[in-house]
């Protein structure tokens, strides 16, 4: 029997690339927390209808990209396919909105949908989102813009390119869906097959479309800053006015409408042109009618998410993998040695070092090889004789200087040594610049 693979669009994040990730998160953490967002962690399945009335039915993420099953107590149950609407289920469920003002949320985590994997693009993928919840506020929409762009900035991207549009509200949007059925049924045989499927359940999803003909279609269709009704232009007047006070580039892009029905007024994305076709890496807007829709009072509400692949690959393309190195690496021989190297190992880790501790058990020789390959600054080395005699060797790997010491002077100085660690770090960090 062969060994047991990956499903098809799922992947492995190994160590190598782990540093990567837990980089991301940390800045998403820092940035989010000076907002006053907090962290919330909504369960990965829900009620399928969840899905059904908050994202919409005629989505091609409901219908044909969710990853629906019936549990054994006969429940429809769907695994996210998005993270918006759990939050947005967790805040009625859980009264967060009898505190009043608004509610800044925060999520990271894995989504699911049954798409052709690419690059970039997997069927477990993984988002950072933002979600301001209880205000109508311009400056909210624009102050989700600008943390997702601190974030991105901050880890090292630059050619970004803001996209933004508004889709008005609802009534502004059948307006305009009318217009672009009676501009698109003529066009119908030359659209391709989910367009043609799309202009009768969703056609402004047509707008979005990829295939070459269908994109020199929209070219002429009608533009939809032209059917929004007065509060929907202000709104969408103030928010520009808000980006530019901020310093914060943008392009109004008409075709953007975001593949999600629950989007009113503002839909904005951030793209890299280091991505070819997969180029949004953060992608959101305003959703005023979602909290309404599944059951609570009418609450403005405007989020975006981070794709995290997306993103990796980006810095990839900039950086090394952030990788972690150890202070000291611990060396042993001998059964007494090996015994007093793991406890003197986690004494020095409750003391805040970073100790990587040999448990090879072969020759020193070979566990020397180690300690210069593990990035260590420091090799402390047990043998028969240390043990027996309750001392050790600190050997500094770079200068090879060495000194023997008791293990009582050890955590005695375990200040002073910190110290040492920490000027070999910086001396290190200085002859690499």
């Amino acid at each position: 029997m062969g060994t047991i693979q990956t499903l098809p669009g799922t992947r492995d994040i190994l160590p190598e690339e782990i540093g990567y990730w837990q980089y991301v998160e940390s800045i998403a953490t820092q940035i989010l927390s000076r907002a006053m967002y907090y962290e919330i962690r909504p369960p990965i399945f829900e009620q399928t209808s969840l899905f059904e009335r908050g994202i919409g039915e005629a989505t091609d993420v409901v219908g044909k990209e969710m990853y629906t099953f019936t549990d054994r107590g006969d429940r429809s149950l769907t695994l996210r396919p998005e993270g918006t609407a759990g939050v947005v289920r967790a805040y009625l469920q859980n009264n967060l909105y009898a505190v009043g003002g608004v509610q800044r949320l925060w999520y990271c985590g894995p989504m699911f949908r049954y798409e052709r994997p690419q690059a970039g693009r997997q069927r477990q993928f993984h988002q950072i989102g933002l979600e301001l919840i209880g205000t109508a506020d311009p400056r909210a929409d624009v102050e989700a813009i600008a943390l997702g762009t601190d974030i991105l900035k901050t880890l090292g991207l630059q050619s970004l390119k803001l996209d933004i549009n508004s889709v008005g509200d609802r009534k502004d949007r059948q307006n305009y869906r009318e217009a672009l059925v009676n501009y698109f049924l003529p066009y119908k045989e030359e659209l391709d097959p989910d367009s043609q499927d799309r202009l009768e359940r969703n056609p402004l999803r047509i707008l979005d479309s990829k295939a070459k003909r269908t994109k020199e279609i929209n070219q002429n269709a009608p533009n939809i800053l032209q059917y929004l009704g007065d509060t929907s232009k202000k709104h969408f007047d103030q928010v520009q006015q808000l980006l530019t006070d901020l310093g914060i580039e943008y392009n109004i892009n008409p075709c953007l409408v975001r593949g999600l029905d629950y989007y009113t007024h503002t839909a904005f994305e951030m793209i890299s042109d280091d991505l070819g076709a997969q180029a949004t890496v953060c992608g959101g807007g305003r959703y005023d009618g979602l909290v309404e829709e599944l059951g609570g009072n009418s609450t403005p509400a405007v989020g975006w998410a981070i794709g995290m692949e997306r993103l990796i690959i980006l810095l990839k393309q900039l950086q090394a993998s952030p990788q972690m190195t150890p202070d000291l690496y611990l060396v042993s021989r001998g059964e007494a040695a090996e015994a007093q190297g793991l406890i003197l190992a986690q004494k020095l880790r409750a003391e805040g070092l970073t100790v990587e501790l040999d448990m090879s058990g072969s020759a020193f020789a070979k566990q020397f090889k180690r300690a210069d390959r593990s990035g260590a600054i420091a090799c402390l080395v047990l043998g028969e004789e240390e043990a027996a005699n309750k001392t050790l060797q600190l050997k500094w790997l770079q200068t090879k200087e060495q000194q023997a010491m008791t293990q009582t002077d050890l955590f005695n100085q375990v200040g002073e040594l910190k110290e040492q660690l920490n000027r070999h770090k910086r001396t290190m960090s200085n002859s690499t610049e």
